[in-house]
């Protein structure tokens, strides 16, 4: 008989359970519950990494809360509208962690990478740190300009693009594969874990001082060897 995982995305314990028996005592009884079955645990977990936030568990007032913000970015000279980035061409990304007074930031840079990359880049780092840190269970606010890096994860795409062997709906490849698929495995570590967009480089001070830190990186950068 084929096995089947059973994904909570709202219920007493969020999490994958392998049998109907465990997954019904999460959501008995519980007001709102959301769950799914699926025949992997690989695409029950895209599935949870892109549950919807339950705003109700994150007080926007909680001095506990943390506060992540990324960006990436890239500069192309010389480059023409729908030209390749240049090997040449300098890129960066940055992080910034905030709980209360405190704040942890980093950054880096590559050559040859795209706007994109970066973004992705700055998210997957942040989330590692998160989870090497143990806040995996910490009310955590994420705050990113980058839709590239958002509607994937808000819109519920990373699902479609695991069934479609990491293709778009168009069929065309998906670009920094190697980083979905980590932020994939990421995601559905972290329970209180929102996003939400912010305008880039206008009046957030989280969002303008990591486009300040990478832009700082791809100052210091040198020309490729």
């Amino acid at each position: 008989m084929m096995s089947k995982y059973y994904a909570v995305k709202k219920g007493r314990h969020p999490g994958i359970y392998q049998t109907w028996a465990e997954c019904q005592r999460e959501i008995s009884g519980y007001h709102g519950a959301v769950y799914k079955s699926f025949l992997d645990r690989h695409t029950a977990n895209a599935w949870l990494g892109s549950r919807d936030i339950d705003q109700g568990k994150i007080d926007k007032n909680n001095p506990d809360a943390i506060y992540l913000f990324t960006d990436g970015g890239s500069r192309n000279h010389g480059n023409k509208l729908g030209q390749h980035v240049k090997k040449t061409d300098k890129a960066a990304w940055a992080l910034l962690i905030r709980k209360g007074d405190k704040s942890f930031t980093k950054t880096g840079g590559e050559f040859g990478a795209t706007n994109n990359r970066m973004e992705l880049m700055a998210l997957r780092n942040a989330l590692q740190i998160l989870l090497k840190n143990k806040k995996q269970d910490s009310s955590i606010i994420a705050i990113l300009d980058s839709h590239y890096v958002l509607d994937p994860i808000m819109k519920h795409w990373l699902n479609g693009w695991q069934k479609r062997g990491w293709k778009t709906s168009s069929g065309s490849a998906v670009a920094n594969k190697e980083l979905w698929q980590e932020v994939v495995k990421l995601l559905p570590q972290f329970t209180q874990l929102e996003f939400q967009w912010t305008k880039g480089h206008a009046d957030n001070d989280g969002n303008i001082i990591v486009d300040h830190l990478l832009n700082e990186t791809m100052d210091k950068m040198g020309e490729e060897k």
